[in-house]
């Protein structure tokens, strides 16, 4: 199956987050809520990003979260610099980078909701 793709482009800061959060939720879930292409996974296209620091790897940590909480969805990173790889090792995330489950790993930095929403039939809370 075709996976839903995410493209980043451009320098990631705090206040561009949500936003991304939110095309995120947007790309998963139709305006009635309902998921789409539930199979399908989700790649985030990171090729076009000009600066790898800790707020992309923020923003990629709350991302993940986002796509977990699609029908536990794993987020696949792709086009990703050897800069971003070696900070996502550095904080723990570079299982971000393969195939293998990201389960906990946006919990392990310490991220939480705020300013990704919640998934379609959650409360924030």
């Amino acid at each position: 199956m075709t996976p839903i793709v995410l493209v980043v482009t451009g320098r990631v800061t705090r206040d561009a987050v949500p936003g991304l959060c939110a095309e995120l939720e947007a790309l998963l879930h139709g305006p009635d809520g309902a998921a789409r292409a539930p199979d399908a996974g989700v790649d985030c296209d990171v090729g076009g990003v000009v600066r790898a620091d800790l707020v992309l790897v923020e923003a990629i940590a709350r991302l993940v979260l986002v796509a977990r909480r699609a029908g536990g969805r794993r987020l696949r990173l792709r086009n990703a610099s050897p800069e971003l790889r070696s900070l996502l090792d550095l904080v723990g995330l570079a299982e971000v980078m393969g195939a293998a489950s990201v389960t906990g790993a946006a919990d392990a930095m310490g991220v939480r909701d705020a300013g990704c929403g919640t998934g379609a039939g959650e409360t924030a809370g």
